[in-house]
């Protein structure tokens, strides 16, 4: 499977022409939003406390270096340093939604012995006292040391108002929208949709054997009304190349949700695919083209190898305790 401008090859295809469009895309920057943010989260795995202890009299005394009532002098913290060629995925004021991590990509790889220093120029601050982490990503497109994620324990709440700051010069803020997860099961040839409490069913071809769709949890980078997808540029021949509609980006190797006309025949039947994941033409991929913000979650289960955590924003495919580790904090 191919997309419009893609070059090189990949191991894994998409879903396009004759059995379905392609893999090969781009991931795009979406996302901004108006955000008042309070609690201040740094490093690894830190939660944000707001205000301080109680005490009076005596206790109050010892806290405050034996003057009742005088609070003790605070540590200035200090200020951040600038972050040449440092970019963050998530433009200004935007929303996004409930899986989307936060990715800084840096203009050359930051050696070992510098990301501490550089996580430290990081700082996430949010409405709510989101516990998160910052971990080092090896990018399918970037070399070791170009891309630092921040996530979640869990996915973000709905309405948390975020802000993030790369260095003293980079800053992004933004809303985390309503909470949309289609579990796609190949077994089955079903995508459940919960959103907003509700859920339905919709009928899926996946990528035939051989060609399966990628297994675990990815996250939309973006979304384009049509994509060029060709199959030569993913080693598939001449199987396909043409215009694709309403397709949603699930990984840098190419792997889109979108509009195939095999799935008038195939979706909840049989898998079809080149690897990506069809929708009928009678409505139902342009109804969940149109619902889907970047940020949203796509898990598939029932298949085989499970996507790479920089594949795109593969993140979630990794444990709590593995994406702290991640962490040059710890």
């Amino acid at each position: 499977m191919g997309t419009m401008g893609s070059t090189g090859t990949t191991r894994r295809a998409g879903s396009a022409g004759a059995a379905g469009a392609g893999r090969l895309g781009r991931v795009r920057v979406w996302g901004a939003a108006l955000a008042v943010c309070a609690l201040a989260l740094t490093g690894c795995s830190a939660q944000a406390v707001a205000g301080g202890g109680k005490g009076t009299g005596a206790d109050a005394a010892a806290k405050t270096g034996g003057t009742t009532g005088v609070p003790a002098a605070q540590p200035k913290p200090k200020p951040l340093k600038s972050l040449a060629g440092a970019r963050v995925n998530i433009a200004d004021r935007g929303t996004v939604g409930v899986g989307m991590p936060i990715s800084v990509t840096f203009s050359r790889p930051v050696p070992a012995a510098e990301r501490a220093d550089t996580e430290r120029q990081l700082k996430v601050t949010t409405s709510n006292g989101t516990t998160g982490s910052w971990s080092w990503i090896k990018d399918r497109n970037l070399l070791d040391g170009q891309r630092v994620d921040f996530r979640p324990r869990t996915y973000w709440k709905p309405g948390t108002e975020v802000t993030v700051r790369a260095g003293a010069d980079l800053t992004r803020r933004f809303t985390v929208g309503r909470s949309l997860v289609a579990t796609v099961d190949v077994r089955t040839h079903t995508m459940t949709v919960e959103k907003d409490g509700s859920t339905r069913r919709v009928p899926v071809t996946a990528g035939a054997p051989g060609m399966d769709t990628w297994n675990g949890t990815m996250v939309v980078s973006d979304k384009q009304r049509r994509v060029f997808m060709d199959s030569r540029t993913v080693g598939y021949g001449d199987s396909y190349a043409g215009y694709y509609a309403y397709a949603v980006h699930l990984t840098t190797s190419g792997t889109y949700l979108h509009q195939n006309p095999k799935a008038n025949t195939y979706a909840g039947r049989q898998n079809v695919t080149h690897g990506c994941i069809g929708l009928a033409t009678d409505g139902t991929a342009s109804r969940f083209y149109g619902e889907v913000i970047p940020g949203d979650v796509v898990k598939v289960t029932g298949s085989t190898e499970t996507v790479a955590a920089g594949n795109g924003y593969g993140d979630w495919n990794l444990s709590w305790d593995q994406w702290r580790t991640g962490s040059a904090l710890t």
